[in-house]
Parts: structure tokens; C-alpha cells; sequence
């Protein structure tokens, strides 16, 4: 970060955390989010992303480093004195409050006035769009409006810092996609900070600003969406996001990986010359004539064709193997896949990269 840039909203510096004495859920973590971003911290089950968004809240303590939000050490300071919002996955809502005394809670511990707690209730209830609700019981609400209740509570005292975990675990699929979109279009039209917990790849690869990936109690790459899947820095992230062709070869110095079949394929190295993963995603391979273009061009044999409705998936023997994935859109033009027939694929050098095995 340069001497002009502003200082980001919150910082982990060397942050671990071990609940045994012997094991790290997280280890030495270096992380910055920037003022108004939408951060998703993403990973499998036990990868320590949730570790990191509960030292963040403040529910748990770092076992080495500190937390800065604001500029401030908070790593010691009590959750309810970080002014920060929380959306749990349970949302945590008072099955004894109506909407409107749920929204307002924040507001009563901060002592506001009444008319003061009325009206921000009502702007709350607004946002995430349940007007006229305020009266209502959280048991007589649907699954997204008691989602909607938990995040207006959160964003009710106009908190500098919104954490959410897995906020959306529980809703079916379609309301869970409806969701993803309302919480993005509320965060950008209030510019919150927002640091999301997810173990769906689709689920952060549409909302965020920004992904972390984590595994292992490690933060293996921090960047955009579309950087992370099309230039993953490791072989964990490019096979995390995402379906990928791992095959491993031998890399030179020249960015041209060798095969043990014999092939040499152009790359995009990212690992020091020596053993690697090349890993190719099944979209980028281009198939018959559209090959003919492409730095790296092969034979291959369909094996078996899938229908996925806008896609279709195709399993092909070549390097060796049978099961190299190729995906390509179901639109007129295409090129008519058949198993058993044989037909020439390639991909650009900028499209495959040579990983650390």
C-alpha cells in the first residue's frame, strides 16, 4: 500500500488462532479489507474462514497477532464495543419481539430516543424492503423475510462494519440466488463494508468485490472474482473455483511443460522450472476447426457426451487418459460431439497455467 493510499477499514497483522495449543485454525494471517468493499472469505469446512470472522467480531481472541478496525487495535476490545453488525446463518432473531422490536434492539441498548428509533426502524425496514411489516411476528415471516429482518437489524445503527455467516445457508436454492443479488444491490447502494462467510464458490463469485481463499487454517489468494478463476496461484484455488484439467508435467524455462506422454504444451508459468500441475478449464478448450487457432492443438477421442441444458460436458481420451473435460455452450453452431469420434482441441498458452505441484 502507498503513502497516499487510505488506510483500509480493518487489518489482520500476524493473526493466529489454536484452540488446542497444537493445532492452528488459522495461522499467521495478513489481511486487509478496504473501506465500502464486499469481502467473501471462502473456503471448505475447517479452513478457518469462520475462525477469522468471529476474531473479527470479537466472539473469539487471536492466539498471536493483532486486529486493527479503523485504525484501532480491537483485538482485546469486547464484541459489543466494536459497533459492528452481525447476520448469522440462524439469524439469532427474538421469536418473542415483533419485526419492528427486533430492528430496533440495536437501538434501545444505545439508549436512543423513542421517535429517533422509530424513524430508523422504518428507513431499516425499507431497506431490504419490508415495509408495513413492522407489527408482524418473526414466526408468522418466510425464510427470506426473517433474513431480511436479520440483516436490517444489523445495518439499523449504521455500523462502519457488517459481518454475515453464511446468512443464506438456509434458504432453497432459488430464493438463496434471489438473496445473493438483494444483498449486493444493498450493499452497493449503501456502501457498507461487508466481510461474508461462504462455503459456495457461485454464492462468492457473485457478490463480491473480493474473495480470500482459504484452506488448512491458511490464506492461499486474495482477488477479484474473475482474477481468482482465471489466474489461480495455486493448484488448490484453480480446482477450489471451479472445474479444472490437472495434468502433471515437467516445466522449462522457456514456459513450455513436458508431458510423460510426450506432448509439450505451451503455459502461463506460474511455478519455478521443475515438476508442476498444468491446469486447463473445460470452457477454454476450443474443439475442431475453432482449434486451428490455438498455440496448443491435440488429438483427442470422445468417450461420452453429457447434456447439462445450456452446456454440454464431454469426457475425451487423450494424454493418455480418459478423462479430460471439455465444456462448451449448447447454442446453433456448435460443433456435434458423438463418443467414439476423433477430432483435434487446443487452448491458448494464457489459458493453461503451470502451478507448483
Amino acid at each position: 500500500m502507498s503513502a497516499a493510499s487510505p488506510e483500509p477499514l480493518v487489518r489482520f497483522i500476524d493473526v493466529s488462532k489454536s484452540y488446542d495449543g497444537k493445532v492452528d485454525a488459522v495461522r499467521a494471517l495478513n489481511l486487509e479489507v478496504e473501506a465500502g468493499e464486499f469481502l467473501t472469505l471462502l473456503g471448505p469446512s475447517g479452513s478457518g474462514k469462520t475462525t477469522t470472522l468471529t476474531m473479527l467480531a470479537g466472539f473469539e481472541q487471536p492466539t498471536a497477532g493483532r486486529i486493527f478496525v479503523g485504525g484501532e487495535d480491537v483485538t482485546g476490545v469486547a464484541v459489543e464495543k466494536r459497533g459492528i453488525g452481525m447476520v448469522f446463518q440462524n439469524y439469532a432473531l427474538f421469536p418473542n419481539m415483533t419485526v419492528g422490536e427486533n430492528i430496533a434492539f440495536p437501538l434501545m441498548v444505545r439508549r436512543l430516543p423513542r421517535a429517533e428509533i422509530a424513524a430508523k426502524v422504518e428507513r431499516a425496514l425499507s431497506m431490504v424492503r419490508l415495509e408495513g411489516l413492522a407489527d408482524r411476528r418473526v414466526q408468522q415471516l418466510s425464510g427470506g423475510q426473517q433474513q431480511r429482518v436479520a440483516v436490517a437489524r444489523a445495518l439499523v445503527f449504521e455500523p462502519r462494519l457488517v459481518l454475515l455467516d453464511e446468512p443464506l445457508g438456509a434458504l432453497d436454492r432459488q430464493l438463496r440466488e434471489q438473496m445473493q443479488y438483494e444483498l449486493k444491490h444493498l450493499h452497493q447502494r449503501l456502501g457498507v463494508t461487508m466481510v461474508y462467510v461462504t462455503h459456495d464458490q457461485v454464492e462468492a463469485m457473485t457478490m463480491s468485490d473480493r474473495v480470500a481463499v482459504f484452506s488448512a487454517g491458511l490464506l492461499r489468494q486474495v482477488a477479484e472474482p474473475r482474477r481468482l478463476y482465471e489466474a489461480p496461484d495455486s493448484l488448490f484455488v484453480a480446482q477450489f473455483l471451479g472445474e479444472s484439467n490437472a495434468l502433471g508435467g515437467t516445466l522449462s524455462d522457456k514456459s513450455v511443460v513436458a508431458l510423460p506422454t510426450g506432448e509439450r504444451i505451451l503455459a502461463t508459468a506460474v511455478a519455478a522450472p521443475g515438476a508442476v500441475t498444468l491446469v486447463v478449464r473445460p470452457e477454454k478448450v476450443a474443439l475442431g476447426a475453432a482449434a486451428a487457432a490455438c498455440a496448443n492443438r491435440f488429438l483427442a477421442k470422445v468417450i461420452e457426451v453429457s447434456f447439462l441444458g445450456d452446456q454440454l460436458r464431454a469426457r475425451l481420451a487423450t494424454f493418455g487418459r480418459d478423462d479430460f473435460i471439455v465444456k462448451l455452450a449448447n447454442a446453433a453452431g456448435q460443433v456435434a460431439l458423438e463418443p467414439g469420434a476423433v477430432l483435434e482441441i487446443g487452448w491458448r498458452a494464457e489459458d493453461c497455467r503451470a502451478l507448483a505441484v
